[in-house]
């Protein structure tokens, strides 16, 4: 052999190794990689077309005594249900950092976690990719806490920007797709784990779920341990405190996988000491096809959730006292998945409804830390 075929057959040979470490190490790609959501007719921001004082937006569940709707806290005086931001293909999972006075929210498709700055009204991608991120929250120490579809995983960024996993396996078994978490005062993170990241392409990786059953667990502060605390729901969704830590609610969207399944609301006791939840009720049924998706409270121990994918009237946000009566509604244009409170007074309610994110200032407080 001369020189030169030797040379060639040596290339040859390791351009074969190299395409064969090459195609060793290929991935799938997450989700739907940012297509740009095209529109040649923007859906306009500000308040809703049609409002007025008071606004026609907000329906209280009493006979209306006064100006505003009666006995429901969403009305605050001269205001109206605001669009801020649009553009987005699933917007998911609001949180709301105060010290920098901006809202972050998932969009899952477009695998993006988005910044809406309360201050100026800028929208800017916070991350990409975010692992197909749906709900996010926020712990103790300021740090955002994030369940990720397609990574099948809950984790929390760090104050210097790197990522910690927090949770992505049980019992050694890949988790289904965290979907909504919660942290207590003692730095426990609560997460839901139901199949909707698995179960197509769109909002993460098609997969088989390893779980036997889908979840609700606790992430142990100290050891790190994980834990299932409830394992009777059909598909366990949305998660929340209330502002006193006794109660826990937890959403069963179950109603997807078929029509005699839960569209409701559970609440347990909550010990948080002993991180266990007992004496499980129904709090509030949801008007089926409706179902509703994230729950946050108000300091006054109301709960505050998301309505959609059923009747377009009952599309928006439901208020109940906190023995589960309801008060009244916010209607918006779009389904509604997810909502958080924020604002420097913690009165302004942020809503994601599809394709954009809205608001509207109330007359209580958000419990953002109980």
């Amino acid at each position: 052999m001369n020189r030169r075929t030797f040379l060639a057959t040596t290339a040859a040979a390791a351009a074969a190794a190299t395409m064969k470490a090459a195609s060793a190490a290929t991935v799938t790609p997450f989700g739907q990689t940012g297509a740009p959501t095209r529109s040649t007719g923007p859906l306009p921001l500000g308040p809703l077309p049609g409002s007025r004082y008071p606004d026609s937006h907000l329906e209280s569940a009493k006979p209306k005594l006064s100006f505003g709707p009666n006995g429901f806290p969403a009305f605050a005086g001269t205001m109206a249900v605001e669009r801020v931001a649009t553009g987005f293909r699933w917007a998911e999972g609001p949180v709301y950092f105060p010290a920098g006075r901006y809202v972050l929210f998932s969009d899952i498709p477009n695998n993006r976690i988005m910044r809406f700055s309360e201050d100026d009204g800028h929208v800017s991608v916070y991350r990409q990719p975010s692992m197909n991120s749906n709900g996010n929250t926020i712990d103790r120490e300021g740090r955002l806490i994030t369940c990720e579809h397609s990574g099948r995983r809950v984790t929390r960024t760090e104050l210097d920007g790197s990522i910690t996993i927090i949770a992505d396996k049980y019992n050694g078994k890949k988790l289904n797709s965290p979907n909504d978490a919660v942290v207590t005062s003692d730095g426990a993170i609560w997460f839901t784990d139901p199949v909707y990241g698995i179960g197509g392409f769109y909002e993460g990786i098609k997969a088989e779920p390893e779980q036997e059953k889908h979840n609700v667990y606790r992430v142990d502060p100290k050891s790190g341990d994980i834990k299932v605390v409830v394992d009777d729901f059909v598909e366990p969704n949305g998660i929340a405190l209330s502002p006193d830590e006794k109660k826990l609610y937890v959403i069963d969207t179950g109603f997807t996988d078929g029509p005699d399944n839960p569209s409701h609301i559970r609440v347990f006791d909550l010990d948080v000491g002993a991180g266990k939840v007992s004496n499980s009720k129904v709090f509030a049924e949801m008007p089926k096809p409706s179902i509703t998706d994230g729950a946050r409270c108000d300091t006054e121990g109301r709960v505050w959730c998301s309505v959609g994918w059923g009747d377009p009237n009952e599309d928006g946000v439901r208020c109940y006292t906190p023995e589960g009566d309801l008060l009244g509604k916010i209607h918006i244009p779009e389904t509604v998945a997810n909502l958080c409170f924020g604002g420097q007074q913690r009165n302004r309610l942020y809503i994601c409804g599809s394709t954009s994110l809205y608001a509207v200032y109330t007359s209580v407080q958000g419990a953002m830390k109980p």
